[in-house]
């Protein structure tokens, strides 16, 4: 199992690597929400005079550690993502998938997009992932869900792991009996899961950051032990550890110093430790390549 993490902009890079490199494709570009994004991390040291008040009525004092910001406005949002969607597309072993994960603000307008690089008979899934946090709206229903769009390279194989789905629990358990109740049903392509909690140990800092379970699911269905991924917006870099914890390689992708520092940090796990675990990359690097996989017809 190798983790590649390459510091790089994807015009500098994706053009060089070869073709049919990688099984499964999943980016998390920016959504072009018209606003910096912005996460501030914080932590709390014990003071009896201190802001926060804790467990047992103890005082504690907030400690700003640091801020991480990026730029999410675009004037023309499909000409800056259509280069990365067709070089996905050319990247793409011919049984891969490729996940495209955005939100209401433009996610209608990239399917219209991929349609046209993939055809539309590759367009397999569009799954909801569905989310209950923050605020609500006094003038609208409040937006709570993302879109992930999943596209076969081949629409009739493609990896599709069933046995590795994992199962939710039943609304009406007593209507199924206790045996189905105990092992539960196979989600829909509606998802329902929290976001990464503030506070969590999940939580690196980062302003986009996605719950490890999400892109876990993507992983262990569609992509086989021992595949290639890439991600080249990666971010906190939640494709490179789901890819980690479930024996898959990959290669993470970012123009951010900042998203760089914090997926070492992250990934520390799996980086340097011997065996063929990568350290971080610069642009120009060779890319990993496929090994064939097991795959299901649809």
């Amino acid at each position: 199992m190798s983790i590649e993490i390459v510091h790089a902009r994807n015009e500098d890079c994706l053009p060089g690597m070869a073709d049919a490199s990688f099984d499964l494709i999943y980016i998390d570009p920016p959504f072009n929400t018209g606003r910096p994004q912005t996460r501030t991390q914080i932590s709390t040291v014990r003071d009896a005079e201190g802001d926060r008040l804790g467990f047992h009525g103890a005082r504690y004092r907030t400690v700003k550690v640091g801020t991480r910001s990026f730029a999410d406005s675009f004037d023309d949002y499909l000409a800056f993502l259509e280069p990365s969607l067709v070089a996905a597309h050319r990247l793409l072993r011919p049984e891969g998938s490729f996940f495209l994960h955005l939100d209401f603000r433009e996610v209608h307008y990239a399917k219209v997009l991929l349609d046209q690089i993939f055809g539309r008979a590759g367009f397999i899934n569009e799954i909801i992932w569905s989310y209950d946090y923050g605020g609500r709206s006094r003038q609208r229903w409040s937006p709570k869900h993302d879109t992930i769009l999943w596209y076969a390279k081949n629409p009739r194989r493609y990896t599709f792991r069933y046995e590795d789905i994992d199962r939710v629990p039943y609304m009406a358990p007593r209507l199924v009996g206790a045996e189905k109740a105990a092992r539960g049903k196979t989600p829909t392509d509606s998802w329902w899961h929290t976001i990464v909690s503030p506070n969590g140990k999940e939580k690196t800092g980062y302003p986009t950051q996605k719950p490890l379970a999400i892109v876990e699911r993507i992983v262990r269905v569609h992509s086989n032990p021992g595949d290639h991924l890439l991600d080249f917006f990666a971010g906190s870099g939640t494709l490179g550890e789901a890819a980690a914890r479930h024996g898959r390689h990959a290669m993470l992708i970012d123009a951010s110093a900042d998203a760089v520092a914090v997926m070492r940090k992250r990934l520390s796990p799996w980086l340097g430790a011997g065996g063929d675990d990568a350290a971080t990359s610069q642009p120009g690097t060779t890319p990993l390549r496929s090994r064939p996989g097991t795959t299901r017809r649809p």
